[in-house]
């Protein structure tokens, strides 16, 4: 158990690094890792419950550069999604849902790397909030849309990402209230969420001294950068089976 504690705590903080300086990565960064350690359903419950308390954190250090309508879109626009990723999830396999959301990501990364851009408003805010809420139903990865939308809107890189922690924590509520609701939320799952805590704020603390020296040209390529990098992990998990 001590090991397991200890690997956990670990990735917290190579995840947390990774969301601080980017703005999102959490769960692309820890699912994986957590799932080699303990299995698919314990990693997504502690990673979600972690990501939830990191993006509240977020949020609230940050509150003063949240784009307030952009998040009450996105998250109404969450809630309308996550009824169709329920439906994928039964009529699709895991690995075919893998293969959805890379190629899914790999695209956005494609258009955004073409400098294509929309005008800020609430047709794309609503767009990516769909499509986050049925991922995130159906696969836990629902960064990706909303990433490739607030980039694509043009979000300043400190705005971009205060308004993405936000947009996170209440959906992450939302899963969690239904971890709760279908026992999900064991003792196991909340000891090794309490494990995660300190590494946590570890690597959130580190990559945040980096973003702070960050340009908004260079924080665009980490961006893209991580977005590819996600989905050729979720490639390369879909044909290892």
């Amino acid at each position: 158990m001590t090991t397991l504690v200890a690997g956990v705590a670990l990735i917290a903080t190579l995840a947390a690094f990774a969301q601080a300086l980017s703005g999102f990565g959490f769960a692309l960064v820890a699912v994986p890792l957590v799932t080699l350690l303990t299995g698919p359903q314990t990693a997504v419950t502690v990673v979600t419950a972690l990501g939830c308390v990191l993006a509240l954190a977020m949020g609230v250090q940050e509150r003063r550069h949240v784009a307030g309508r952009t998040v009450v879109l996105v998250t109404g626009a969450g809630l309308v999604g996550m009824p169709v990723g329920l439906l994928a999830v039964t009529a699709m396999s895991a690995r075919s849902l893998s293969v959805l959301i890379a190629c899914v990501v790999l695209a956005f990364a494609f258009v955004l790397a073409r400098g294509a851009t929309v005008r800020p408003g609430a047709a794309p805010a609503a767009a990516a909030g769909f499509v986050s809420g049925a991922l995130l139903t159906s696969t836990g990865m629902n960064g990706p849309p909303l990433v490739a939308g607030f980039q694509a809107m043009g979000l300043e890189p400190r705005e971009f990402r205060a308004t993405l922690q936000v947009a996170f924590c209440a959906c992450d509520t939302l899963a969690i209230l239904g971890f709760l609701a279908v026992g999900r939320l064991t003792a196991d799952s909340l000891l090794l969420t309490a494990a995660g805590l300190p590494g946590m704020v570890v690597g959130w603390w580190l990559g945040d001294r980096l973003f702070a020296r960050t340009d908004p040209q260079r924080f665009r390529k980490i961006v893209l950068a991580v977005l590819v990098a996600s989905a050729c992990m979720a490639l390369a998990q879909a044909a290892l089976g």
